[in-house]
């Protein structure tokens, strides 16, 4: 009990200090998670109202597929990742390897499916609904896509929220292709792994407070932008 007493104490004087270091990893964090998450929502979204909209001879195994991938265990990737980036790897001549571009990369694989799989079941209902208006409009598979997915950006926008919960938590993935390096690829679960390595639990936890204010403070922030809770849609 003394440990978390100890970790609040540490987590406050970092922020009250604004350590350097503190902000590094944070401001580090959050460029590779928000950064993953605009990709991955960038694919992931329209990538699950098109599946939900076209029918094809494949179609659930494709969605089956989709729902499996969300539990891809991200060492895998990380070290899928890692294979392709290294240099004796296809992709070896760019020099990703161990930057935050990699860890972005391995985060992007890992929470689009995520995000695909809670776009499409939230397109899936409007579709239903909108189904007939939109076929008697005439309207092409592009402007349906676009339709649904305005119509039902609140549900997107929680769709985006998971994946980034799913990112900022990351750690085996960014820990493999990122080497955690110092003033470098050293994010804040990464830290935290350092840390407590160390023995350090006090810091650890003093990160690890940070880290759960932070995914905190940035879903009220997109709620709040979103105008959710004002609008009555909560």
């Amino acid at each position: 009990m003394g440990e978390i007493w100890e970790g609040m104490a540490a987590a406050l004087t970092l922020l009250v200090t604004l350590d350097a270091d503190l902000v590094e990893i944070t401001l580090r964090s959050l460029h590779v998670t928000l950064t993953a998450v605009v990709i991955a929502s960038a694919l992931g979204l329209p990538f699950g109202a098109w599946l939900a909209i076209r029918r094809f001879r494949y179609r659930r195994t494709a969605i089956a597929l989709m729902n499996a991938l969300m539990g891809l265990p991200p060492v895998v990737v990380g070290l899928i990742v890692y294979i392709l980036l290294s240099r004796s790897g296809p992709f070896g001549v760019l020099g990703l390897l161990f930057t935050p571009t990699a860890m972005i990369i391995a985060q992007v694989i890992i929470i689009t499916p995520l995000i695909a799989s809670i776009a499409h079941q939230a397109i899936r209902e409007l579709w239903a609904e909108y189904h007939d208006l939109l076929i008697s409009l005439n309207t092409t598979r592009g402007q349906r896509i676009r339709t649904l997915i305005w119509d039902g950006r609140r549900a997107l926008i929680t769709a985006a929220l998971a994946g980034f919960g799913r990112a900022i938590g990351e750690v085996g993935a960014i820990m493999i292709v990122g080497g955690n390096i110092d003033h470098a690829t050293r994010v804040l679960t990464t830290a935290i792994a350092l840390e407590t390595g160390k023995g350090d639990f006090a810091l650890a936890l003093g990160l690890g407070f940070v880290l759960i204010g932070l995914a905190v403070i940035v879903n009220l922030a997109i709620h709040g932008l979103s105008r959710t809770e004002r609008e009555g849609r909560w």
